[in-house]
């Protein structure tokens, strides 16, 4: 197997890059990855401290083929630190797993990884592969081990350079995208809150990579293949973190299931159920019926206009 280098982002929280570390190198394939470090500078004198000290610690990690480290002279970011980070090491490798500094995992995350980006390499309807998924209640009748997801992972992923090709960070068809109603509901089936974000994130209110790779999934009428239970953690809902705050909403129990049956190509489809209490749990809407496109928050005659433009789109 060809395995995928590991792109870890760290900043200025020693605590957590050690638990992260620690987390990562439990994996069956930590010996067998090469890891890329990318260390983000301090924003003012406060920070120098901790960033000094997440420095040290990553200066010291051992468990690995290889170690890389890149320390940044200024303070890019999260958003600009990912988009130029994976893109340095995707684009010699072809493909990565990207981390952050506050979260762990199960021992066989860099097993669903590696093996997700073989087994759909060739399946351009997977955009990503993700490592957490949210505390759903999964129906009874669903036995799959992975499912789809409109809405991208951002904690534990990975991608494939044809595909990190295909992202317009700069957006530039925002404008009609966001005068275009039909455009907006389907953006919006993996919650609501996805065209609020992405229009915080054009107005220059927030620094989201996260959300324009959503909307690159979108454009490209593709998906986030996640696990059914989520073998990611994240320790930094606490209130340490820059963007954001304490909370519970998404703790889970880390799954420890060792081997993953996949879903064939053939049957790579949206369980609209899943996609109903997925969305659900991070607009917070109620839906009653499974369809996301009848439940987006628009007008009965707009949906007319929706369900018209859907038919004469599914006869092309």
């Amino acid at each position: 197997m060809n395995f995928a280098p590991i792109v870890l982002f760290v900043f200025n929280r020693p605590n957590h890059t050690r638990k992260t570390i620690e987390s990562l190198k439990k994996n069956t394939l930590s010996d067998k990855s090469d890891l890329f470090v990318f260390a983000d500078a301090a924003r003012n004198e406060k920070e120098i401290r901790d960033v000094e000290a997440v420095r040290s610690i990553v200066e010291s990690i051992e468990g690995f083929r290889s170690v890389t480290l890149h320390k940044n002279h200024k303070n890019l970011g999260l958003a600009t630190s990912v988009i130029n980070g994976v893109s340095a090491v995707i684009e010699k490798y072809g493909r990565v797993i990207v981390v952050e500094d506050d979260l762990v995992f199960s021992p066989f995350f860099l097993q669903y990884m590696n093996e997700s980006l073989e087994f759909y390499e060739s399946s351009m309807k997977v955009f990503s592969i993700g490592g957490y998924s949210p505390p759903l209640e999964i129906p009874d009748e669903y036995v799959d081990d992975s499912y789809l997801s409109y809405r991208c992972c951002t904690w534990g992923w990975a991608t494939w350079l044809n595909r990190w090709q295909k992202a317009d960070w700069d957006m530039h068809d925002y404008e009609e995208f966001s005068k275009d109603t039909f455009q907006i509901s389907r953006f919006n089936r993996g919650g609501d809150d996805m065209s609020q974000i992405l229009k915080l994130q054009m107005d220059g209110k927030i620094s989201s990579w996260g959300i324009r790779w959503d909307y690159a999934h979108y454009k490209n009428d593709a998906f986030c293949l996640r696990p059914t239970y989520s073998i990611v953690g994240n320790t930094g809902n606490d209130g340490s973190g820059v963007h954001c705050g304490a909370t519970s909403k998404f703790d889970v129990s880390i799954n420890m299931q060792s081997s993953f049956p996949y879903i064939n190509s053939e049957r790579l489809l949206i369980d609209e159920e899943i996609n109903r209490r997925f969305a659900t749990f991070y607009d917070g809407r109620k839906r009653l019926v499974s369809d996301p496109l009848s439940t987006s928050l628009v007008s009965n005659s707009i949906f007319r206009r929706i369900m018209s433009r859907v038919c004469r789109l599914g006869k092309r």
